[in-house]
């Protein structure tokens, strides 16, 4: 059906050019692969994890964010409410025919497994899972740790060059699992790169949608002198920014840290100040884009498609003016060195605890 409506759009397109004669010819994607995204409850205009799977499928097919007229020719997205819908938005994508069903994030893990094998001629995509091991299912997974590391080796290093003796941090994460370890993990790690001592709290909202909890919780955090918080929390983070914001606006010298795409836009509270200091960058539309080739190239398989800083497929953002040059040059530094095997960095719990990599007592889980 979908190829079918993506086949009258561009019959009517080129119809309409012919009988303007001067018309310029639109650059319409002729033969493409249909998509629909299924997100959570928290959308694409979560500003992180699912904007940026969203942002690659519009970019596959020649749209912007300001302008997709494309949806609903050649793809488009259905959020779920409740998780308890995610079994049958999979279905009636599938009864659709679209060519590539994408689900973002481990919550959609069992009802993907349950559903794929129903459908054993339908493609399906899962970002941040590696264990859908059905043959018509690519799953994607990133180097979560590295990209975190980065980010907090830019805290403390700007802790540093603010003069703070003895910095706190914190960290806030979503539903606890594998994929939110290697967040945390990681940023523990590049901090102690720079203070090996420092203190470090956590917290689990457990929902990817509460922005609320995570302003409470960070609020707590900045009135006893943490430094920096970094949220791994889907939608749940943007309160941490927010809370951020209120109080750099007042001249404390706080920071929220973004993830998944470059958060520094969000957190602006006067002319290009922001108090997002930096973001781990996840590239999930690199994802969207990958499988949306291997469909049009046909070239699609179940497989596992495992994406580092090797790869361009986590960094950091030093979009911050407020983030030291000096700053910058150290976490260049460092990156070059993760790339290159240098530096060794423990994605779960048990590998930081038992390499005295990570305190005890979080509530990080591995599972």
């Amino acid at each position: 059906m979908k190829r079918i409506l993506a086949l009258l759009l561009i019959l009517t397109v080129g119809f309409s050019v012919f009988a303007g004669g001067a018309k310029e010819t639109p650059v319409v994607p002729g033969g493409k692969p249909t998509i629909r995204l299924l997100t959570d409850a928290t959308g694409i205009d979560d500003k992180s994890f699912n904007a940026a799977a969203w942002r690659g499928i519009v970019e596959f097919y020649g749209d912007t964010g300001g302008n997709t007229s494309r949806r609903g020719a050649f793809y488009d997205v259905v959020t779920a409410q409740t998780q308890d819908m995610y079994i049958p938005n999979l279905k009636q994508a599938a009864d659709e025919g679209y060519d590539l069903i994408a689900v973002t994030g481990f919550t959609w893990a069992d009802s993907l497994n349950e559903v794929a094998p129903l459908y054993p001629d339908q493609n399906f995509m899962i970002v941040d899972v590696d264990y859908v091991t059905q043959p018509n299912v690519m799953n994607f997974v990133y180097r979560e740790e590295q990209g975190s590391y980065l980010v907090g080796m830019v805290a403390a290093l700007q802790a540093k060059e603010d003069g703070i003796a003895n910095p706190r941090f914190g960290f806030i994460g979503g539903v606890p699992g594998a994929t939110i370890t290697k967040f945390e993990m990681g940023y523990i790690q590049g901090i102690r790169s720079v203070f090996p001592n420092a203190p470090i709290v956590d917290y689990y909202t457990n929902d990817w949608g509460k922005p609320e909890l995570a302003k409470a919780q960070a609020k707590s955090w900045y009135d006893t002198g943490v430094y920096a918080v970094y949220s791994a929390a889907g939608g749940s983070g943007n309160g941490t920014i927010a809370q951020a914001k209120e109080y750099r606006a007042q001249g404390r010298n706080v920071w929220a840290i973004g993830v998944d795409s470059d958060q520094y836009a969000d957190g602006l509270y006067d002319g290009t100040k922001s108090s997002v200091l930096t973001s781990m960058i996840k590239k999930v539309e690199s994802s969207s884009l990958y499988a949306l080739h291997a469909v049009e190239n046909g070239t699609f398989t179940g497989t596992v498609v495992a994406m580092s800083l090797a790869d361009d497929g986590v960094g950091y953002s030093a979009a911050n003016p407020e983030l030291s040059k000096n700053v910058i040059a150290q976490v260049e530094a460092a990156k070059a060195d993760i790339i290159n095997g240098k530096i060794t960095i423990y994605g779960t719990y048990k590998e930081a605890l038992a390499n005295n990599a990570a305190p005890a007592g979080l509530s990080a889980r591995d599972d």
